[in-house]
């Protein structure tokens, strides 16, 4: 059941509430909270819910605001309500009408929340920042001029504007690092559980031996060395993979004793059953072939769904988490347009994500500027059909440099650097994410609630360019838009130093 208190009631001068008299209307919670759209949000999130039966819901202010604040602030969910709890400028922004002591909600409601909240909430939060956005800027005349310049005359006005930025990062889950070996110990003691919790149900007087402290001390003699090799992690893979199939054929045993052939485990010990017979096969296989792939390979037994990604980076070659295609407009608002578990080649989103841009906007944009990773033939053809200037170099071979054409290869190459340190924003952005809002290390355990952890930053981070939108003296505007100008006519001495600035988060577009 649905109750909802519209927040399009203007609030007259001189006739606010106590509680609202109290505040400081500078404050940034204050600020921001008469920016977002709190009815197109509270719209899309009861959009799930059932409206004449069931339980009354909790506010969708209160419960959004709640989130908004959790991963402004990195905070965990009992913190969160803890916090919201002892600060007044926290209840104001979700909702309450008066100063109270007592908590919103329990923190486990988090959970729930990130549940319900699915792909057609988000996408129906960006739209609405979206939305508010362009709305501000068609009520400036002058950039709208501005911008209506660069275009041709006629459809293309229409058809073609704005840039669209594309490009894919990995978010990492917070797991333990997997090793095969560290793998097996912890299904092995999985097991042994099984084992403990079966056995009362059983006919069988004796428990079966599992040889427990003797498989313990073996996996300590190898981890606990200081540079232990590649025969010592063998043998001991081999010596785990012993035990667990000796643990397999005492559950079987036992699952089928039960006399009335109802097996007395909970869901989550069956779902961890399930989870370690799959490791075993896979390792099982991997130490037959004497190799260390495999498809759909598990490494973590908490969250089966985690798979490791290859990534070739400085420091880390390989990345546990979910595999991110984002777009990012002029606006600086970035839209994740898919979300995978398992590697995928960014290039095959292009498409996807250039009709989402139109869906989004009412027009494709007039340049798409990615790496070249996404140069694809079947990527230009599309991009050529439309009408959208590709930022990348022409397929085949470099043209023959001579007196006529000199100038013109000396210009596009131009164009193309341009057009590269163009993309930095986006990268700016995986930065700000990861560094400031906890979007490398996700704490969510299943892969619903990892997506609404994961979209839920990048809500906080577009709510953010709102913020600056609206708030962002004009004059500002213009220092940042020179600064930045200056930044991409010097090159590539400059990027270093900008490239984790928080200019980059408050520029508007390089070179307009």
């Amino acid at each position: 059941m649905i109750r909802y208190t519209s927040e399009n009631q203007l609030s007259l001068s001189g006739f606010e509430t106590a509680f609202e008299a109290t505040l400081d209307n500078n404050n940034r919670w204050v600020k921001l909270a008469t920016l977002i759209p709190w009815d197109e949000l509270a719209t899309a999130y009861y959009s799930s819910f059932n409206h004449s039966h069931g339980r009354p819901a909790k506010d969708a202010r209160l419960v959004i605001g709640a989130v908004i604040i959790k991963h402004k602030l990195c905070l965990s969910d009992e913190e969160t309500i803890e916090q919201i709890r002892e600060n007044i400028y926290y209840q104001y922004f979700v909702g309450l009408k008066m100063f109270q002591t007592k908590a919103i909600f329990v923190p486990s409601l988090f959970v729930e929340i990130r549940k319900r909240m699915g792909e057609h909430v988000f996408k129906a939060f960006e739209q609405s920042i979206i939305t508010a956005v362009s709305v501000e800027k068609t009520e400036k005349p002058e950039e709208n001029s501005a911008d209506s310049g660069s275009n041709s005359v006629g459809e293309n006005e229409t058809a073609h504007k704005g840039k669209l930025i594309l490009d894919a990062t990995v978010v990492e889950q917070a797991i333990r690092f997997p090793t095969d070996l560290g793998l097996l110990n912890e299904a092995r003691e999985l097991s042994e559980k099984i084992i403990d919790e079966l056995h009362p149900h059983t006919p069988f007087k004796k428990k079966p031996r599992t040889y427990r402290k003797k498989a313990r001390k073996e996996y300590l003699a190898i981890v606990k060395r200081r540079r232990p090799g590649k025969k010592l992690y063998r043998k001991g893979n081999k010596q785990q993979l012993q035990y667990l199939r000796r643990n397999f054929n005492h559950i079987e045993k036992m699952l089928d004793s039960l006399p009335s052939k109802e097996i007395s485990l909970s869901h989550r010990r069956l779902r961890q059953y399930w989870i370690i017979q799959t490791l075993v096969e896979q390792q099982a296989m991997m130490y037959g072939a004497k190799t260390q792939r495999c498809d759909d390979r598990i490494v973590s037994i908490s969250q089966p769904h985690v798979r490791p990604i290859i990534r070739g980076k400085l420091n880390k070659a390989v990345e546990f988490g979910a595999k991110l295609s984002v777009s990012l407009t002029g606006d600086k608002i970035a839209c994740v347009d898919e979300l995978r578990w398992d590697a995928f080649h960014e290039a095959q989103d292009l498409i996807p994500q250039v009709e989402a841009y139109k869906t989004r906007h009412g027009h494709y944009p007039e340049r798409v500027l990615v790496d070249p990773l996404y140069g694809t033939r079947a990527n230009r053809h599309y991009l050529k059909e439309k009408g959208i200037h590709f930022a990348g170099k022409p397929l085949g071979r470099p043209k023959k440099e001579t007196e006529e054409n000199k100038t013109q290869l000396k210009r596009e190459k131009q164009q193309r650097h341009e057009d590269y340190t163009q993309r930095i924003p986006i990268e700016g952005k995986f930065g700000q994410g990861k560094n400031a809002y906890g979007l490398n290390k996700i704490k969510a355990k299943t892969a619903n609630t990892s997506y609404a952890w994961i979209n839920s930053i990048f809500f906080v981070m577009n709510l953010l360019v709102l913020a600056r939108v609206f708030h962002l003296p004009e004059f500002i505007q213009r220092i940042v838009k020179l600064f930045w100008a200056l930044i991409c006519k010097n090159g590539d001495k400059w990027l270093d130093r900008v490239y984790y600035s928080p200019v980059n988060d408050l520029t508007a577009d390089c070179g307009s």
